[in-house]
């Protein structure tokens, strides 16, 4: 953290009395100026990052810069205060894992629209087409392995539970476009090559049901918590991707083949795969303790989820009645 000198001695306070740093060190780098290196276990620092920009943000020289710590020696052994639990509850700013600010640049820099991701959503696109058509699974697995499909809906889910408004166009822009583009590739493609409906990878995404649901909620948690616990992303976005890519790319190929009804209902497990990784991820992030840093942020934070999740759970609702609909009436 970079500070005036002046307000040295009371960030030193506030740090010697926070129980949750470890150890800090501090050294004058330019005039009126001084740099302070703070230690602190990443699932607790966004009680100390909250703490320090409520009381420093507002000078023009402050400046908060979060490094991950592969390991440091000696090994703290901290012992856990029986009272803690209800301090963190208290506080209501505790995560469990990475702190909100690394989770958001992350997410922030995965939902940008650039040439990159429109290049790698339409090779994915003519991969998984490919691998449908061809029913080979390791071409479907390896399209999912180049889809940027985790960025953009990750970072919707997180602008829902933080109420961001300008991250939540941003991510929604870029996942439209790339769904948009995915779908008109694989249309141009099934108006070229021929298409059998009876191909069992493309059968399979004209035959919803439940366990299609499962899935789809099971791949947006994990998403949500590669996130929040600073694993893989690239590992879990080919489990996101594997529910998106593929239904996107069986229905262009199915409407590019003049295969309405069929290219419809794989349309159909598209939205509902997207709308379980999108409700997924959102309750994820509110599970992780993920809020707003101000109290009035916060509770529009929580007015604006509960909408979310009222219209998730009823679009959820709808296409999951008329699964049930198609299948026993």
């Amino acid at each position: 953290m970079i500070i005036p000198a002046e307000r040295w001695e009371k960030a030193c306070e506030l740090l010697e009395e926070d129980e949750k740093v470890l150890e800090f060190w501090y050294e004058e780098i330019a005039e009126e100026k001084i740099v302070i290196k703070i230690l602190v276990d990443a699932e607790k620092s966004q009680t100390v990052i909250d703490k320090l920009k409520d009381n420093f943000s507002h000078y023009d020289t402050f400046r908060l810069l979060l490094f991950r710590v592969e390991a440091s020696l000696p090994v703290e052994e901290e012992e856990k205060p029986e009272e803690e639990e209800e301090t963190e509850e208290e506080e209501g700013k505790e995560t469990r894992g990475v702190s909100r600010e690394e989770i958001y640049a992350e997410v922030e820099d995965q939902s940008d629209l650039t040439r990159v991701y429109v290049l790698l959503t339409v090779l994915s696109a003519i991969v998984a087409s490919i691998g449908v058509l061809r029913d080979d699974v390791a071409v479907i697995i390896g399209a999912m392995v180049i889809a940027p499909m985790l960025g953009p809906n990750m970072g919707l889910s997180l602008a829902t539970t933080l109420a961001d408004s300008d991250l939540a166009r941003k991510a929604a822009k870029t996942a439209a476009i790339g769904i948009f583009l995915s779908f008109v590739v694989s249309v141009a493609l099934g108006l070229i090559l021929t298409v059998n409906p009876e191909t069992p990878q493309l059968a399979a995404r004209t035959d919803i049901g439940l366990l299609q649901v499962v899935l789809a909620l099971a791949a947006g948690s994990a998403g949500a918590l590669a996130y929040t616990k600073a694993l893989s992303s690239a590992v879990i976005g080919v489990m996101v991707s594997l529910a998106l890519v593929p239904a996107i790319a069986a229905s262009g190929l199915l409407v590019g083949s003049a295969y309405f009804t069929k290219g419809f209902q794989a349309l159909v497990l598209f939205f509902i795969n997207l709308i379980c990784i999108n409700l997924s991820g959102v309750l994820t992030f509110i599970t992780q303790g993920f809020e707003p840093s101000s109290w009035w942020e916060a509770g529009k934070a929580r007015r604006l989820t509960k909408k979310a999740l009222i219209v998730w759970l009823s679009l959820l609702a709808i296409l999951i009645a008329g699964i049930i609909y198609t299948q026993y009436f």
